[in-house]
């Protein structure tokens, strides 16, 4: 029997791999997906408390992304024109290829990047270039630009995941002015970093800048994206693209209360770099593993052959952390979030005791 085109359209779906969500641990310390655990639980509870008599839930939440656009603003002092939002980064990310980016288009990346770009990139037959990290996990300018010539659409997690680089600031102002096609810049980690390059979009008309409440402002659970473009491309997306109302009120409410804290938020931040400087030092100090530099809320290092045994037996000490395998070329990569200094503690001494 002949198959129609439903069946044949699924048979093509179910040979894709689909983005791998983290497995789910109960009782652990919780170190593996780059949440921000640094962020006392009571504070976002007190937000939450606040929101119950700002908000009647049976509404639709007519307006309240203007508003939640309005604090952004006032957060990365861009104009509200420039700014629009979705339900997470990773729905802009979908929504961004889906409708601008075709099987005609070629993308040019980093390998490895943001496991849910590249499964999208499948997902819409994209074909896609990869520049490898080094034996550093760091990139090399002039293969981007090398390969920029042939690729309609750069993108770049800057800082990236899972290697935390982040390219200097000058290199990638260069990259991104030398290339003439689209250019989408993920800035999911930026706070934990030393720059940001969203003020570019004031002159860059193919610059797509992402955002995320998720990491550093620690409300990954209420799924606030962002990005910032310039005034045309914000206006088509928001307009046309998004959804009517992409994100529910209690996101709406908490992201405009937490925004309204922001200072808050960035002493968190630089306590997370100067825990993620101390974890560096003491993984360098066990003279075992390779250990990268990061510009990010986690830390890659490499374990070679013990890589598969050390993620296990830290799991058995109730630590979970992230066991990427092979990440350029290095063998064994494990990926640690850095979390408050108790749980930060806790691993770097699981660690040297499953060492001794």
């Amino acid at each position: 029997m002949r198959k129609n085109w439903f069946e044949k359209k699924i048979d093509n779906l179910s040979k894709l791999s689909g983005y791998k969500k983290p497995d789910k641990y109960s009782n652990v310390i919780k170190l593996d997906s780059n949440e921000n655990y640094a962020v006392d639980p009571s504070f976002f509870q007190d937000l939450i408390d606040q929101t119950r008599d700002k908000m009647d839930v049976r509404e639709y939440p007519l307006g309240g992304t203007e508003r939640l656009v309005a604090a952004l603003s006032d957060y990365i002092k861009m104009p509200k024109e420039t700014i629009g939002v979705g339900n997470g980064s990773d729905q802009i990310i979908d929504l961004i290829l889906g409708n601008l980016a075709s099987k005609e288009n070629r993308i040019l990346t980093s390998e490895p990047t943001f496991g849910f770009f590249e499964e999208r990139c499948k997902l819409y037959t994209i074909p896609t270039t990869k520049i490898p990290f080094n034996g550093e996990m760091k990139l090399n300018l002039e293969d981007f630009l090398a390969s920029s010539k042939k690729a309609d659409i750069l993108y770049l997690d800057s800082p990236n995941n899972p290697t935390g680089f982040q390219f200097p600031r000058n290199q990638l102002e260069k990259l991104i002015q030398s290339f003439n096609g689209l250019v989408i810049i993920d800035e999911a980690y930026v706070e934990f970093a030393d720059y940001s390059i969203v003020s570019m979009t004031r002159k860059m008309d193919n610059l797509i800048v992402l955002r995320t409440l998720s990491k550093s402002f620690g409300l990954a659970g209420l799924r606030i994206g962002y990005f910032v473009a310039n005034k045309k491309t914000v206006d088509a997306f928001s307009r046309v693209v998004q959804y009517p109302y992409p994100l529910n009120t209690i996101a709406i409410e908490t992201g405009i209360l937490a925004l309204k804290r922001s200072k808050y938020f960035a002493d968190i931040a630089n306590f997370v770099k100067k825990e993620r400087t101390r974890i560096i030092k003491k993984l360098r100090e066990m003279k075992v593993f390779k250990v990268f530099d990061s510009e990010a809320n986690f830390v890659l290092f490499a374990a070679d052959g013990a890589g598969q045994r050390i993620h296990k037996a830290l799991i058995e000490q109730g630590i979970v952390i992230k066991n990427l395998g092979k990440v350029g070329k290095h063998n064994g990569c494990l990926r640690v979030t850095v979390g408050t200094q108790e749980m930060n503690s806790r691993f770097l001494t699981a660690i040297r005791d499953l060492l001794n």
